[in-house]
């Protein structure tokens, strides 16, 4: 196979698809009805994989080589072609779209805890080979590690799909956007405006290591976000509601298309009645769901091995030791099915799991990459992830919450005599050191005397996650995904994600409301 592929052709190519529909070879039709071996020839696929890349196993050989020229460790090659279509709609009428190709190759190369990491989008023999030698740099000894001869490693699939991204046209997406649209409009009178956007993206993934591994992943995406503005006596009120998941265009049936407008227009003209209630230290309920974010940034990221590893976290001497009560149990999961943060393989081509964090109120482990797992001397938990070929992975949630516990949504509220039923959440702010945050309570209600009163918006809470963590004291058994388009953000490097929670109840959270 002849290593002729650079980047400036790929992008003219890769667009130029992206107009109309591309239809693939039966080759890399990957998908599956369930989770499953990824196919009865995986020497088929790499070789599919081989052919959109430009490369063959000599090539990433010969790469490698450069990589452990200079004493490294360890090398490994992630190469990405990813492909993402936006379409948007405002004031009535579609009026936005574009696309982006990104195509190139990270090298990596290890020295103990240290990393040399370039990329190119050039993928040509010439130019991986010289970022290969800069990558080398980190290491300094004549000692050389070739690499070994590759086995292909296969996996399950967790986002099957019955569509790829790349065989829908834009004419097949528009009226998407037109029907939630007029849904909309048609619902309150109030509205005077929404923007929806429709998004997908496909992502073909090429791993190889020194080590021999070589694995590959199709990784699809799909949302649809809808933000509505109303006006009621000279006041005005934004909602939003969104759909996403490693899904195909299946998953937007007419039900749906419906809820997308339904919510949105039903959490915008709440607001309406929401009250601002007095501040202060009261009980807080987080409702079953995407308050889940709660428990992803507060908690979540303090269980990341790199935070550990550096004595960062707050949890960094708590392993084997009680964090909450006994009916609390955490996990992340790269596993759910078609969920928007799932992985077949991670971005070290590692095998993704579920990870038990906290077991009955014990924290059991740590989230680890390849680094972080070599140091506590255990095998990575496969939650090594980056932002794209561009930059190095780290170890990083996938889809984390909280399983169901002993007791039930109304004895929660039953047992809150005077506290704040949290629904929405945006803009957090954490200190992982400490677990410190503040987090926008988009919309809620109060409970008072047992029962979920008046609507409430714009106020505050800000804890401690440990405090929280420990101070839940009552958890249901309705556990709720998120369903939204979440994006998680550390080091400058964004993934995508979810959560999701039971109905939680935490004794004590500060309310910043009236004063």
């Amino acid at each position: 196979m002849k290593n002729k592929i650079d980047r400036r052709k790929f992008v003219k190519q890769g667009a130029a698809g992206l107009v109309g529909v591309t239809v693939l070879p039966s080759f890399l039709s990957l998908n599956s009805k369930k989770a499953m071996a990824f196919d009865n020839d995986s020497n088929l696929r790499l070789t599919a994989y081989y052919e959109r890349f430009g490369v063959n196993e000599q090539i990433i050989r010969d790469v490698m080589t450069e990589g452990l020229s200079k004493g490294g460790d360890y090398c490994d090659v992630y190469f990405q072609n990813t492909m993402t279509n936006y379409i948007g709609l405002e004031d009535k009428s579609v009026n936005r779209a574009y696309s982006q190709v990104s195509f190139g190759v990270g090298i990596r190369v290890l020295k103990g805890d240290q990393t040399g990491y370039t990329f190119t989008e050039e993928v040509t023999l010439k130019a991986m080979k010289n970022a290969a030698r800069t990558a080398a740099n980190i290491a300094g000894s004549t000692k050389k590690v070739d690499p070994v001869d590759f086995t292909t490693h296969t996996h399950p699939n967790y986002y099957a799909i019955k569509t790829e991204w790349e065989q829908v046209t834009i004419d097949e997406k528009i009226p998407y956007l037109q029907t939630i649209n007029d849904k909309v409009f048609s619902l309150d009178a109030r509205i005077i405006k929404s923007n929806i956007w429709f998004s997908d993206e496909t992502s073909y993934i090429l791993f190889a290591n020194s080590e021999g591994r070589v694995t590959y992943d199709y990784r699809p995406q799909g949302s649809i976000s809808v933000s509505c503005t109303a006006e009621q006596k000279g006041k005005r009120e934004q909602g939003y509601f969104d759909l996403a998941g490693r899904r195909g265009i299946e998953f937007f049936t007419p039900e749906n298309i419906d809820r997308l407008a339904t919510e949105s227009v039903k959490r915008t003209v709440s607001l309406f009645e929401a009250v601002k209630p007095q501040g202060g230290e009261m009980e807080v309920v987080l409702a079953a769901g995407s308050s889940g974010i709660l428990l992803h940034e507060a908690i979540g990221h303090g269980m990341e091995a790199d935070f550990n590893r550096k004595d960062i976290s707050i949890f960094s001497d708590k392993i084997g030791k009680r964090v909450a009560n006994e009916f609390v149990t955490i996990v992340d999961n790269g596993t759910n099915p078609n969920i928007r943060g799932s992985l077949n393989i991670d971005d070290e081509g590692n095998d993704t799991e579920e990870t038990v964090l906290v077991e009955n109120g014990i924290l059991t482990t740590y989230l680890h990459d390849r680094i972080s797992a070599q140091h506590y001397g255990l095998k990575p938990t496969g939650s090594g992830r980056r932002e794209s070929f561009r930059y190095n992975p780290m170890p990083r949630m996938r889809n984390t919450y909280m399983l169901n516990g002993p007791h039930t949504f109304d004895e929660i509220i039953a047992n809150t005599k005077n506290g704040l039923y949290a629904v929405s959440f945006t803009n957090g702010q954490v200190n992982i050191g400490g677990g410190d945050f503040t987090f926008y309570v988009k919309s809620g209600f109060l409970i008072e005397n047992g029962k979920i009163s008046r609507s409430v918006k714009d106020i505050n809470i800000i804890g401690n996650g440990p405090d929280v963590l420990n101070n839940i004291t009552m958890v249901a058994d309705d556990f709720k995904m998120a369903e939204g388009g979440w994006t998680c953000g550390k080091n400058g490097q964004s993934v995508p994600v979810s959560m999701g929670l039971p109905t939680v109840k935490v004794s004590s959270i500060t309310v910043g409301g009236i004063s």
